[in-house]
């Protein structure tokens, strides 16, 4: 039962990662051309470059585990992002665009962060402290992101969109 083990649902959990990760590497600069705010094409602009790095931190936790970095299709994170899709052709041009961008990031951090979290659990279970160092770097990353984009609605972007 080995291929039935924390080790493989790891790994697999790896693999949808990684999936998810090279999805939203295709869809951020998307959000980030259609963003009206500067400060949101920014964000998204820092994200991207963030995200080539978690996409480069994956690939090393596949070769601590002796493994070639490959994805299994992830459904949820393509749900999210058709969803985020929908809100830009929706409210292309009207003044809650950004507004809505904004929740469809979240909403793509927040599937991320739980990820994340699960492997760096699992990660440590395992005893793979080098994975452990790589994965809890991004998940830092991941949470601050969310911070930014609360703040950024909260501050700027809700009430622009309300006036």
């Amino acid at each position: 039962m080995a291929d039935k083990d924390l080790k493989a649902l790891f790994l697999h959990q790896l693999k949808d990662t990684y999936f998810a990760e090279n999805a939203i590497l295709k869809a951020l600069p998307q959000m980030a051309e259609a963003a009206h705010a500067e400060e949101l094409k920014g964000a998204f602009a820092v994200h991207l470059k963030e995200t080539e790095g978690q996409v480069k931190r994956l690939e090393q936790v596949f070769q601590l585990l002796g493994e070639k970095p490959a994805g299994v299709e992830c459904k949820a994170i393509q749900g999210i992002i058709e969803e985020g899709q929908e809100i830009l052709q929706d409210f292309s041009g009207g003044e809650a665009l950004d507004a809505g961008l904004i929740a469809a990031a979240q909403a793509v951090e927040h599937y991320e962060i739980t990820r994340y979290g699960t492997l760096l659990a699992w990660a440590k279970q395992l005893g793979l402290s080098e994975a452990e160092g790589l994965i809890q770097e991004t998940l830092i990353e991941e949470e601050n992101t969310d911070q930014i984009l609360s703040e950024l609605a909260e501050d700027a972007i809700n009430p622009a969109a309300a006036a």
